[in-house]
């Protein structure tokens, strides 16, 4: 069977933009639990965060399309940036799961509610989940 590969992306309830960019990421184990699964996908943000970190370490000589590109975001980075954020893996999946539990986002994949942290993903090759961001009413 081929190594599953899922598509995550994410929306806040009541809007029409999406919440992030679109991703994939392999699978290597199967099969998983939502817990799992949840925390795979933790650890995958953050070495991906600790990645940028490293990249922005980095001093670069900035072209016109560079310049563009950070006028157009904003902020305008030739990296020699030493910042050194450090992240407790176990803390940040113990706050996904605990989000998860409180009902701060729900989780879809395949266009299924998961609800159970516990239960056992039926992951197809080309799977799909949503992350979705629940946002409390105001005054309410």
């Amino acid at each position: 069977m081929a190594t599953p590969t899922l598509t995550i992306s994410g929306k806040v309830l009541g809007k029409s933009q999406n919440l992030f960019t679109s991703w994939q990421m392999s699978l290597s184990e199967q099969p998983l639990t939502l817990a799992e699964l949840l925390a795979q996908i933790v650890r995958s943000e953050i070495r991906s965060f600790q990645s940028r970190q490293a990249d922005r370490r980095t001093t670069k000589v900035l072209g016109i399309i560079d310049i563009e590109a950070g006028v157009a975001l904003g902020k305008i980075s030739s990296g020699g940036s030493d910042l050194e954020q450090v992240v407790d893996v176990k803390s940040a999946i113990e706050n996904a799961l605990q989000a998860f539990k409180d009902g701060f986002y729900l989780v879809f994949i395949d266009d299924e509610q998961q609800e159970d942290l516990a239960a056992v993903l039926d992951l197809t090759v080309n799977s799909e989940l949503l992350f979705l961001r629940l946002t409390p009413l105001v005054g309410g």
